[in-house]
């Protein structure tokens, strides 16, 4: 193996470019789904006491609102009800779980690559099997951000109905003679971010496959049948 020699010359090509701009992308994608912290308010009304008081849902990433119970202080109770046990409904844990640990390898395959593209050129370039190996890659990678973008997206729509003012209609306690109305929900605008910087990175990783393509063996012949190519005959071996 060829040792390491610092070459910044990829990184103003589009091949290393694009991978600079990948590793960014994959950052904000998962930076801005694992890192959101929410809550939701609903307006309790006891019929008999008359008061009025809010309990709150916390909840973020992974998303288990299952596991999100409602919490009002300094009360523990609110109209003679302990809200403890009433949960926000439904677990997307999966479907985020899945896009930002997905997003966190790809943010390690873009430095190895970077490290490689920048510090071992003559070997990426020489070597057959590494320019196909990264092309296979960014095809499967390209697939894989559509797949998890997309069904984070959709967890992403369900999470907003389940913390929306529906969940009033779900609550057993509003159900029974308790009124409640809803207040309020933390926006959810980083989120939403995150599903662009999904859509983002595939169209990054889509349109960096023709760039790999070029680097591989399909793309460019080799030595041997690029001089039979252009040179045609073999040269005459004697009298």
């Amino acid at each position: 193996m060829s040792s390491f020699q610092l070459n910044l010359n990829p990184l103003k090509e589009p091949l290393g470019f694009i991978k600079v701009l990948e590793w960014i992308a994959s950052i904000f994608a998962f930076a801005t789904c694992g890192g959101f912290r929410g809550n939701t308010e609903i307006l309790v009304s006891c019929p008999k006491s008359h008061e009025n008081k809010t309990i709150t849902a916390s909840f973020g990433y992974p998303f288990r609102l299952n596991q999100a119970s409602f919490k009002a202080l300094p009360d523990v109770n609110v109209c003679g009800i302990d809200w403890k046990t009433q949960v926000l409904i439904g677990d997307y844990s999966s479907s985020a779980q899945f896009y930002v640990t997905f997003a966190v390898f790809v943010f390690l395959y873009c430095i190895a690559a970077l490290l490689l593209y920048v510090g071992y050129t003559n070997l990426y370039r020489d070597n057959r099997k590494l320019p196909m190996v990264d092309f296979v890659v960014t095809l499967v990678v390209t697939f894989l951000w559509l797949v998890s973008t997309s069904a984070w997206a959709k967890a992403l729509t369900d999470i907003k109905v389940a913390t929306g003012h529906n969940i009033v209609q779900e609550l057993g306690p509003c159900k029974q003679g308790v009124t409640c109305s809803f207040v309020s929900v933390t926006s959810m605008g980083s989120l939403n971010v995150s599903v662009i910087f999904g859509f983002l990175n595939m169209i990054l990783w889509g349109g960096n496959a023709w760039f790999v393509y070029k680097e591989t063996s399909l793309h460019s012949p080799s030595n041997t049948s690029a001089s039979h190519t252009q040179g045609g005959l073999p040269p005459p071996t004697g009298m």
